[in-house]
């Protein structure tokens, strides 16, 4: 994580070439497709559009397409990393990877499926020991569809088998 930033307005929206700056992951496990608002250590707002397109609904389900739970856990993990790195201010390097240390209180609301928009609300509740702890929520239509406690740490993969927050 050694390209520092300095972003101009917080209250600025990323697109997908800025996401792509930000997160290593790319299609079809890119689930971040704009980032609407955010604030540095506080919180963001991004969307995933879900689309008939997806690969998942292939097989989940073809008769009742549902994107799947631990795909949408995983879009609002991707929306946490992003709101990390802009708090700290850089953009990761090649080494740096995110991982998840724990999710908790996961309930899922209703089902997402194709034509849906995905919109995630990210907070960080707190920062201890390279361990960041996130509430995180997911809502179509204004409805809830999934909420999470998530915990995060970044880490170079050089030094990825040490253990959280040593």
């Amino acid at each position: 994580m050694t390209t520092q930033i300095t972003p101009a307005d917080t209250s600025k929206m990323l697109d997908i070439c800025e996401i792509k700056a930000l997160l290593p992951h790319r299609y079809p496990l890119l689930l971040v497709d704009r980032v609407l608002t955010w604030e540095a250590n506080k919180s963001i707002t991004a969307i995933k559009n879900v689309t008939a397109n997806e690969e998942f609904f292939n097989g989940h389900f073809p008769h009742k397409p549902v994107m799947p739970g631990v795909l949408m856990i995983e879009a609002l993990a991707q929306t946490a990393a992003i709101l990390s790195f802009l708090t700290m201010g850089v953009k990761p390097d090649e080494n740096s990877v995110v991982y998840f240390v724990g999710i908790d209180n996961a309930r899922f609301k209703r089902p997402v499926g194709p034509g849906d928009q995905l919109k995630m609300d990210v907070e960080i509740l707190r920062v201890s020991r390279g361990i960041w702890k996130y509430k995180a929520v997911g809502t179509v239509d204004g409805a809830t569809a999934l909420e999470a406690e998530l915990m995060c740490t970044i880490r170079s993969s050089a030094d990825a088998s040490q253990p959280a927050g040593q």
